[in-house]
């Protein structure tokens, strides 16, 4: 008999594959600007490197996220574009953005009731993670 290893979280591959540092942003603005060139991406997302952006490119094509079109041309042309299987997680990124909406601020606030209770706060000033308050 075989054990099967049960997942503590069945979501994990899907955050795994879709929430990384740069997926989201690249996906974004794909589906907000529509097909881009390497150069007009980059532009966009901005302070991403060649080499990361390359990386995220080929893994999002591997996935089936975005489409890759190669144009022979001279100079030859590149351009990505979403997917029709990158477009059905808008659904997921709309919800996403209204949590967000509704909800920040109130994650900001938990952090810095958090921060001024054990006693960070000058911590993270002191290291430029946090603004000093203003009087």
């Amino acid at each position: 008999m075989s054990e099967r290893t049960v997942e503590a979280c069945p979501i994990s591959p899907v955050v795994d594959l879709v929430f990384s540092r740069w997926t989201t942003p690249i996906l974004w603005v794909l589906r907000h600007h529509g097909r881009q060139r390497f150069n007009e991406l980059q532009g966009r997302l901005s302070p991403i490197t060649s080499k990361v952006l390359t990386q995220r490119l080929r893994q999002l094509e591997r996935d089936g996220l975005l489409t890759r079109t190669y144009h022979a041309e001279i100079p030859p042309r590149v351009e990505y574009e979403i997917s029709e299987l990158g477009l059905t997680l808008s659904t997921v990124f709309a919800t996403l953005v209204s949590w967000s909406d509704t909800h920040l601020s109130a994650v900001e606030d938990a952090r810095h009731r958090y921060d001024a209770d054990s006693g960070l706060e000058p911590c993270l000033e002191q290291f430029g993670l946090k603004e000093p308050e203003q009087a």
